[in-house]
């Protein structure tokens, strides 16, 4: 059997899902493995999977636009000079550490001109006066110029700085350096289309609510980002991320993207008889937290389908896996054939074993007559029964539960409305008032007598 398609999955569970990818950017390029915005960091980034670079802009003496973070050169080509107070003549020739003369925005777009998938986070870098007042000017010029409008973005800490370019370039996004959060209102978002927000200020609350406001939400983080952050970043409904480590940053891209989410507000509980584990986040299952305990109820917010699986966010950057968890108001219909035995329906020859009840796949052994296996884990989907066994899951309706009739998980079966039998059991249910026609031992006619009672309570 081949694997359902995830398209048809989605229809059958009735969820509008989100794609979870975001945008990588890289921060001057790809600043640990090459120097600073320079075309081999640029490349370098690139050629590992960013989105764009990010590049700050500086004005020389004689009004070019000069690519550097720094307004004074010391700390790149050694050379104690102010962009600013020195002519593009002179700062062209100053060498940076891989021997690459200083750029011009100009440099840049001519180099990659034809080179269409090749992004630009552009920075304006200001005075705390708004100089240089001529930059925004220069650099639509130069965009218009080399035609890279659809190909550009800018960000600055100067809101001035991007309502001159919201009136002289309106369809290139303008993204607010938020330096803190008192800085974000509502004055903001008249020239903003996105926050660039620290990973240390940034939380859950924070991005919904500048979604709310239309804001597109960028994260930049520190020289020493590690793992664990990264790990924690994913799990949030980010647009982007500003980074040192673009090729980390793609690898966490195409698990993201790769994925769907719907977001969800429910109780669930872990019908099994067995511990499940938790991860940090569904795109990296080497990340392991606390286990999961059975019939343990959860409060949810996040499906996401992600590598083949479905996972539940459980909590805080806890994730498990969806297989046995089930809707908290369903479990009364279906925690009955828990631990109990199950056979193959006496119409049936075989049926296939399947490897989970989400997208299922057909494994290669069957269920045949004669054999029983205990129930370990119990799923309701769309109002059809699985059952896990040894050997894999199984449709509710291909297969007869032996039930214990000694056990609770009988008499609360027997208490079920015909309608909220989700199984067949090996016994035969009668009609109300019916007898059994052949010999029955004590417990099976105490079976039927209690059914009976409780269909005519229900009647009643």
């Amino acid at each position: 059997m081949k694997q359902v398609p995830l398209i048809k999955l989605m229809t059958i569970l009735a969820l509008w899902w989100l794609t979870c990818g975001f945008t990588v950017i890289g921060h001057r390029g790809d600043p640990i493995n090459e120097p600073e915005e320079t075309l081999a960091s640029f490349n370098h980034a690139f050629s590992e999977g960013a989105d764009y670079v990010e590049l700050d802009l500086h004005v020389s003496q004689d009004n070019v636009l000069v690519v550097s973070h720094d307004r004074n050169l010391e700390r790149i080509t050694g050379h104690n000079a102010i962009v600013s107070q020195t002519p593009w003549a002179t700062l062209k020739t100053f060498k940076q550490a891989n021997g690459e003369p200083m750029h011009s925005l100009a440099d840049i777009f001519a180099y990659y001109q034809d080179k269409p998938q090749t992004k630009f986070l552009i920075e304006t870098k200001k005075t705390k006066k708004g100089n240089p007042k001529n930059m925004e000017p220069l650099v639509a010029a130069l965009i218009k110029q080399y035609h890279m409008t659809n190909r550009v973005m800018f960000h600055s800490f100067s809101l001035s700085s991007l309502q001159t370019l919201k009136t002289l370039l309106p369809t290139v996004p303008r993204i607010f350096i938020a330096g803190s959060l008192k800085r974000i209102n509502f004055e903001t978002f008249t020239t903003s289309t996105g926050v660039n927000i620290s990973s240390e200020l940034v939380n859950a609350q924070i991005i919904k609510q500048l979604h709310a406001a239309k804001q597109k939400v960028y994260v930049w983080d520190h020289m020493n980002e590690s793992a664990s952050r990264w790990n924690w970043l994913v799990n949030l409904p980010i647009d982007g991320v500003v980074t040192n480590y673009p090729a980390t940053g793609k690898q966490y891209q195409d698990a993201k993207t790769k994925a769907t989410s719907k977001r969800i507000s429910r109780d669930v509980t872990l019908l099994s008889n067995y511990q499940v584990k938790s991860y940090e986040n569904p795109y990296n299952l080497t990340l392991q937290k606390n286990t999961v305990q059975p019939l343990t109820t959860y409060h949810v917010d996040h499906l996401v389908w992600s590598q083949g699986h479905a996972y539940y966010q459980i909590g805080t950057n806890r994730f498990i896996e969806a297989t046995g968890v089930n809707p908290t108001n369903e479990v009364v219909k279906v925690s009955p054939y828990l631990n109990q035995h199950l056979q193959l329906k006496a119409d049936l020859l075989h049926v296939p074993f399947y490897d989970q009840p989400y997208a299922p796949t057909a494994l290669k052994h069957e269920l045949l007559p004669k054999q029983h296996y205990t129930i370990k884990a119990v799923q309701i989907i769309n109002g059809q029964l699985w059952l896990q066994t040894k050997q894999g899951w199984l449709k509710g309706h291909d297969v007869l539960i032996d039930f214990d009739h000694n056990s609770a998980n009988w008499r609360a079966y027997q208490q079920l409305k015909p309608a909220q039998k989700l199984a067949f059991t090996t016994i035969p249910q009668p009609k109300i008032g019916q007898i059994p026609v052949k010999k029955q031992n004590k417990w099976q006619m105490l079976a039927y007598f209690h059914y009976n009672q409780v269909i005519m309570k229900s009647i009643l």
